[in-house]
């Protein structure tokens, strides 16, 4: 919150906006909002809006913002971790690695070299694609840094006027914001787990519990994304229909991409047929990987959840996955989590129908956005009154920090119990 404070302070002042005049209050506090909790829904143009004084403070609040949620939330596993009971705390330290209240200095190097490292190979990439097909050195740097930061934290950001519309058929700056978007989305603790295995011997080599099943269900999303999105939106002329065979194909994997929280397009959204915005609308309520800048639920509770679904209409007493049983807590956690986000997106809906002249399918999908920090939007939000744009806000806000503290809240309340009432079954189904 002190970060947006700063933020919207700093957007306000008359050297920010290209007009040279103060922006005004609404729309500075909304794009740092936006900004810190790395949703990238807009409500004017970034590109032309604002000046590079403006562009430099939306950078630095991108930044900060996906640092901070990448370290809070690491640390918030750490404090869990040193809470946890003895037998507890052993098998999840022996699983990750880093739930050591020792382990906080090297959690938070890692976090911020792990971004450093992977946004530098990003700029330069972008940086000398931007300069061959003719941007100046200037331009192509100041843009190549500003898309990298936005693709790796997940902001949904950019200095095109167009979002990414103009490189649909550019296999290099898609592919290269696309693997940023995913490298970002997987989280530390898979960073940390897949770098550390690296360096052990081949007899020791195996990935974590939690690594395993964030890199299984990333796949199933990105392969599940493409193929719906892909035939969904095949003959839509407002989408992928108006262009050649190959393009469609790769824009369509790169719109698979972008629901995991980036907010980065090739295509309309508001030309995207019901069906696609509702599918897509699924895609952004799942998000990205734990303790990573990506919203919504996360894969792994979408696994879990899954699983438990499989356990039970096999009538298997146990959930169990690679020789794994998930504890009946984690199932517990991950239900409460996906209804209390259901239930928030519900809730946000409605309130911006009432509060905006909208339909639902674009309300569902702008508060979907807000809420999972995706930034995605059929093109509403700019048009809103100011009432939506505060409800905007403080989905932002409250979807940003939800996971993290709600996920550490269901752990620590776990508590045993000296007695249990005689069990009765209602009727279900």
């Amino acid at each position: 919150m002190g970060v947006i404070a700063v933020g919207t302070i700093l957007l306000m002042l008359p050297v920010s906006s290209a007009n040279r005049g103060a922006a005004p209050f609404g729309d500075a506090v909304f794009t740092a909002a936006s900004a810190v909790t790395v949703t990238g829904l807009t409500v004017v143009e970034t590109a032309t809006y604002w000046t590079g004084f403006g562009e430099a403070v939306i950078l630095v609040l991108m930044q900060l913002g996906g640092l901070g949620i990448m370290t809070f939330t690491a640390l918030l596993v750490v404090i869990i971790g040193g809470r946890l009971g003895m037998r507890r705390r052993q098998a999840a330290q022996a699983e990750q690695g880093i739930l050591d209240p020792g382990e906080i200095k090297r959690v938070v190097i890692g976090v911020a070299v792990l971004s450093a490292t992977i946004e530098a190979i990003l700029a330069i990439i972008l940086f000398l694609r931007f300069l061959s097909i003719g941007i100046s050195p200037g331009d192509a740097a100041w843009d190549g840094i500003f898309q990298a930061v936005s693709a790796f934290n997940g902001a949904g950001f950019t200095l095109f006027t167009d979002s990414l519309a103009g490189f649909q058929g550019d296999v290099i700056v898609l592919g290269t914001v696309a693997i940023g978007i995913i490298a970002g989305g997987l989280g530390v603790p898979v960073w940390a787990d897949l770098t550390r295995r690296r360096r052990m011997k081949l007899a020791r080599r195996r990935w974590s519990f939690h690594t395993r099943l964030t890199l299984l269900g990333t796949a199933i999303l990105l392969v599940l994304g493409f193929a719906v999105i892909t035939i969904f939106e095949w003959t839509n002329p407002a989408t992928l229909g108006a262009m050649p065979y190959g393009e469609r194909v790769m824009n369509g994997a790169f719109q698979a991409v972008t629901p995991r929280s980036a907010g980065l397009s090739t295509v309309d959204y508001g030309g995207m047929r019901e069906e696609t915005l509702f599918f897509t609308d699924f895609l952004m309520l799942i998000g990205g990987g734990s303790v990573s800048p990506a919203g919504g639920i996360k894969v792994t509770t979408m696994l879990v959840l899954a699983l438990a679904t499989v356990a039970s209409l096999r009538g298997a007493a146990d959930v169990q996955f690679i020789g794994r049983r998930l504890p009946s807590a984690a199932i517990r956690q991950a239900l409460a989590v996906t209804v209390i986000f259901a239930s928030s997106i519900l809730v946000g809906t409605i309130a911006l129908l009432i509060a905006a002249d909208v339909q639902l399918s674009a309300a569902l999908f702008e508060v979907t956005s807000a809420f999972t920090t995706t930034g995605l939007s059929t093109g509403i939000t700019s048009s809103l009154p100011g009432v939506a744009e505060g409800i905007l806000i403080v989905l932002m806000v409250v979807g940003r920090l939800a996971p993290q503290l709600l996920g550490a809240a269901l752990v620590l309340r776990e508590t045993g119990s000296t007695y249990r009432y005689p069990e009765e079954r209602p009727i279900v189904g």
